[in-house]
């Protein structure tokens, strides 16, 4: 279960360096669109780091278990 975890981790990383990418390609054309990805990518990160909190909490509620 938690490969699945990491991989959706690892998703959100992917997306936020997407953004970050469309944020400098847009930022002279289109300033508007260009900070509405730079949230994007904000928001992907601050996934990222909730996942992993949340994933961590949860392998170490799994150690205690056993």
């Amino acid at each position: 279960m938690t490969k699945y975890f990491k991989f959706f981790e690892v998703a959100y990383l992917v997306i936020a360096i997407v953004f970050v990418v469309e944020t400098f390609l847009n930022w002279n054309t289109q300033r508007e669109k260009a900070y509405l990805y730079l949230v994007f990518s904000l928001l992907a990160v601050f996934m990222y780091l909730f996942r992993r909190k949340y994933r961590k909490k949860f392998e170490n509620k799994d150690n205690y278990k056993k």
